[in-house]
């Protein structure tokens, strides 16, 4: 059966990002000059740098957005109306880091597919700019893995943080790769300059800043001098010196050309947010940038101009930016590895779709206590079921289009927190009312589950609508179980499907209703962080694990960490998260990096046909896969003027820099 139909998922904190690239002149005595917005306000704008000559003046940067549906590279300079394409890879679902050199453009795609699982597709590529034939060609080793690409002034040297060829370990926070440098004319000949560090940056041709985690915990900025020439490998690797001090985390530098100072990105103790400050090389002293102009803003991966006279940027945009966009679109159209598929990101968490397919239950703010809320299909309108409550993931009964099944209480707790399982159910006629958003819809909420029964959640509905399928903690571990779907455990009926001491969790019924898939670290239940996909007979028989990474005994498939299973319509494919994809970016120079489990997956029912789904820096989750429904192009498809919640930037560093402050 071939692939077909739309995917709805999710992706952590990206709907707020709204991100512009800034910049700010540096004049004498470091007074900082008034900050200018160099990208239009269109959907996500990053990663900038200035080109290596500029014959408008300045200010002309190449940068990544995310305006076509998914991070492509473009070019933009005062008085051009709009940013200007440059060169990409048509089939790669991520392009960063875009830097030019002589007419020539670096970048990171990742559209070729590794020789392994657990390991990144990133590979670093350039083009010609001056050229009709734009060859693309790949500069990375095939079977090798780079990141944060960086050109030396003259341009004849490239430095890369690279894996090589050794596979992803499984770390998310600081990335074990080194600083490899190649001679741009002959990527062939690579030489690790120095072991472990990360987003290189060079001063001149001469010298290499990088960031690492220094053994005291904090992350530091490091350099080592290069020699100028690739031809005595016995010179390296090259044992860095450390430039900043402890007491405060610095990371992606951009040094300047000068050797007198470099900008980085800081994280202080006490404050709250990340912000770029120059650090002079010989008086090893900071002088704040941006806490000056934005002190309650993250700032993101400075990059500097030739002439060391401008400093770049990208922040949240601000909630009124004037000529700009301030709405999140309620389903934002993203471009699918699989043309058969549709991808929609959804303004919610564990969306949901109705028996007639044109209404979605989501969570809407999910961290912020926001209830269950429904949206149209194609995004035109949203109503609100429940409100000021945590409630989350959500099950819509296939046999009535006005019953909703989903979990109320704490996230992420023990076993012995109280969740419960609820039905809620409304009156369709309510939804024909006015679009505020802040209308709510009345509903009535019966709760199916014990008061003292412990963490009971994921609830799943058969296609019949005659049970729910969830997980509980009521026995002391994490196990699945069956109630009636009207009742529930009331009727004095409840029936253990799973038991052991495990998790088994996030259960999903196929929906022809032979099967349950769901999450389980059954083959290893002293890891919890590895989770495998399982599937079971409603009547507890036939358990089998689906192998999705490798066959059964292999290394690689108890590597697996797969959550969110659905079935496709016909139940013969399964939809899923993932971290097989390894890691796409350094995690440090993006926000809201949890867990790299964060890519979308489809494997046949045998665990055969892998696809990936998305590639990005984010963390995307909670799918759900509709089939034999239109969904409409329509004016809040992708609208992010008209249609959506108001931008507000509302989204967090990463949790483990913040817990080690």
């Amino acid at each position: 059966m071939e692939l077909n139909g739309t995917i709805l998922f999710t992706t952590v904190g990206r709907p707020e990002y709204g991100f512009d690239v800034f910049t700010v002149q540096l004049q004498p005595h470091q007074r900082i000059g008034p900050e200018s917005r160099l990208t239009d306000a269109r959907s996500v704008n990053f990663n900038a740098q200035f080109l290596d000559h500029d014959d408008s003046g300045g200010d002309a940067i190449v940068f990544v957005s995310e305006r076509t549906g998914s991070p492509r590279i473009y070019l933009t300079r005062p008085g051009l109306t709009h940013p200007k394409p440059l060169p990409f890879v048509s089939d790669s679902l991520f392009h960063d880091r875009p830097v030019i050199r002589k007419d020539r453009l670096y970048f990171i795609s990742a559209h070729e597919k590794p020789d392994s699982v657990f390991k990144s597709w990133s590979a670093l590529y350039s083009a010609p700019l001056v050229h009709d034939n734009c060859e693309i060609t790949r500069l990375t080793p095939f079977g090798s893995v780079d990141y944060s690409p960086a050109v030396c002034r003259s341009g004849e040297f490239v430095a890369v943080a690279s894996y090589g060829s050794r596979p992803w370990g499984g770390e998310f926070h600081e990335l074990n790769t080194d600083i490899v440098v190649f001679d741009s004319s002959d990527p062939e000949t690579r030489v690790v300059v120095c072991e472990r560090g990360g987003w290189p940056s060079w001063s001149g041709d001469t010298a290499i800043y990088f960031h690492r985690k220094a053994d005291d915990g904090w992350w530091s900025i490091f350099r080592v001098d290069f020699p100028g020439n690739l031809a005595s490998t016995t010179d390296f690797p090259i044992a860095p010196i450390r430039v900043t001090p402890p007491g405060l985390h610095c990371f992606t530098p951009a040094a300047m050309h000068d050797g007198r100072a470099i900008a980085v990105a800081t994280r202080r103790r006490g404050n709250k947010f990340r912000h770029i400050e120059l650090f002079e090389v010989e008086s090893k002293t900071f002088t704040p940038i941006t806490e000056t102009l934005n002190p309650n803003l993250h700032h993101y991966n400075p990059f500097v101009s030739p002439d060391c006279q401008s400093l770049g940027y990208h922040r949240f945009r601000g909630q009124s930016c004037t000529n700009g966009v301030s709405k999140i679109p309620r389903m934002d159209l993203v471009t699918s590895a699989v043309k058969e598929l549709r991808m929609l990101r959804v303004n919610g968490s564990f969306p949901s779709v109705s028996p007639d397919g044109d209404l979605v239950a989501i969570n809407h703010d999910f961290n912020d206590n926001g209830g269950l809320s429904i949206v149209k299909l194609d995004g035109s309108k949203r109503w609100t079921l429940l409100k000021g409550r945590t409630v989350f993931y959500n099950s819509w009964s296939p046999a009535e289009k006005n019953v909703i099944y989903t979990s109320i209480g704490p996230v992420f707790e023990s076993v012995k927190a109280t969740v419960q399982i609820a039905r809620i159910t409304f009156n369709l006629s309510d939804l024909a009312g006015g679009d505020r958003e802040d209308t709510i819809i009345p509903c009535d909420m019966k709760v199916l589950t014990g008061e003292h029964t412990g963490n009971n959640a994921f609830p799943s509905c058969s296609p019949d609508g005659k049970s729910v399928v969830f997980r509980s903690g009521r026995s002391g571990h994490k196990n699945l179980y069956i109630v009636d779907a009207v009742n529930g455990e009331f009727d004095g009926v409840i029936r253990q499907l799973t038991d052991g001491p495990w998790i088994d969790t996030m259960p999903s019924w196929s929906p022809k209703g032979d099967l349950i898939a769901f999450s389980s670290n059954r083959h290893n239940p002293a890891d919890v962080t590895t989770f495998s996909i399982y599937v079971i007979k409603p009547d507890g028989s036939e358990l089998r694990r689906i192998h999705v990474a490798g066959p059964e005994g292999s290394s690689e498939v108890d590597r697996e960490r797969i959550n969110h299973v659905c079935f496709n319509e016909n139940g013969d494919w399964l939809l899923f998260a993932a971290n097989m994809g390894g890691v796409t970016a350094e995690p440090v120079s993006w926000p809201n990096q949890f867990q790299p489990y964060g890519d979308l997956f489809v494997v046949r029912l045998d665990g055969t046909g892998l696809k990936r789904l998305t590639c990005n820096g984010y963390e995307n989750g909670t799918p759900t896969w509709i089939s034999g429904v239109d969904v409409a192009t329509n004016v809040a498809v992708n609208n992010e003027d008209d249609v959506g919640d108001e931008l507000r930037g509302e989204f967090d560093e990463p949790l483990w820099i913040t817990c080690e402050i």
